[in-house]
């Protein structure tokens, strides 16, 4: 009588030991990713020492703060690398960081992907859903491409500036938030205030502490120091036997181009350069023709 009911509580008891060890492994693993995430967030700031020291600076003044961060600069800048550095400088780095393209999430999807939503709130609400900003609960989170946030999103995000609480679609609940809250655009939001196509309060809530990322060809001397590290961080990812020399003279010609596509434009050249390059050194030749020519022809 009494055999079954042991060995099922032996089991548990077994299994329950097994899952608090494993918790205890994901804790400690967590712990360490944040450390390396934090070691990479300030020293993998390339251009930190040059064209970037300003941005850097005033990401290190905001980053104790809870205020509002505004980053602009052009499309491939790497806004969202600083708007990591400043949430991994800040008291909330333990907590998460929660990244949000606004451009990429259809209008019809905008609420309850922000707000979450309850079980039954529309067709195909199956199950109860957490949205971005509950997520980011304690931490950040991050609207990249905010200016292609629609009108009526922008109401309930004042709102959720304003009051930092939010209610899931079909729901009634009050859930209050301890979020902080960085928002990036490549566009000029002040004129599509103007234009009616952003809202004036939503921008003065949001541009207490604007930060701009100037373009690549504003700041050349990071050129250099941005090729050596894409092209020992694209050689780990194509895993390459060993990282390639450059050709004598290679980095002179890339000093005089715009780079219109900025650092991502950089990342793409030399992985392209590596794929077609991977026996001998790198000259960056025939793929700054193809890069030129894309651009002539996009022009046209």
């Amino acid at each position: 009588l009494l055999r079954e009911p042991f060995a099922t509580a032996m089991s548990n008891v077994l299994k329950h030991w097994e899952i608090l060890k494993l918790k205890q492994l994901l804790v400690d693993e967590n712990r360490y990713l944040h450390s390396e995430l934090k070691t990479f967030s300030r020293n993998k700031i390339v251009g930190a020492k040059f064209g970037l020291k300003e941005v850097v600076y005033k990401a290190q003044q905001v980053a104790v703060l809870d205020s509002p961060v505004l980053i602009l600069g052009e499309t491939g800048v790497g806004k969202d690398v600083i708007a990591n550095m400043i949430h991994q400088s800040s008291p909330r780095s333990d907590g998460p960081f929660v990244s949000v393209n606004c451009g990429a999430i259809p209008d019809t999807l905008i609420d309850s992907e922000l707000f979450g939503h309850e079980k039954g709130a529309f067709t195909g609400a199956l199950s109860k859903k957490i949205g971005r900003f509950e997520r980011a609960h304690k931490g950040t989170i991050f609207l990249d491409e905010i200016g292609e946030l629609p009108l009526k999103a922008q109401v309930r995000l004042l709102r959720v500036l304003q009051s930092k609480e939010i209610e899931r679609v079909g729901g009634s609940k009050i859930i209050p938030l301890d979020i902080r809250i960085i928002a990036a655009t490549n566009r000029n939001l002040h004129e599509m205030v103007t234009n009616k196509q952003f809202r004036e309060d939503l921008w003065f809530r949001l541009n207490v502490f604007p930060i701009f990322i100037p373009p690549l060809r504003e700041r050349r001397s990071d050129i250099p120091a941005l090729f050596q590290h894409f092209i020992g961080l694209k050689s780990k990812e194509l895993k390459l036997s060993k990282i390639p020399e450059l050709t004598p003279g290679a980095i002179e010609p890339l000093m005089n181009y715009d780079w219109p596509g900025n650092v991502r434009e950089i990342a793409n050249v030399v992985e392209r350069a590596l794929i077609t390059s991977t026996e001998g050194p790198i000259s960056f030749k025939n793929v700054m023709m193809q890069e030129n020519n894309f651009h002539d022809e996009e022009q046209t």
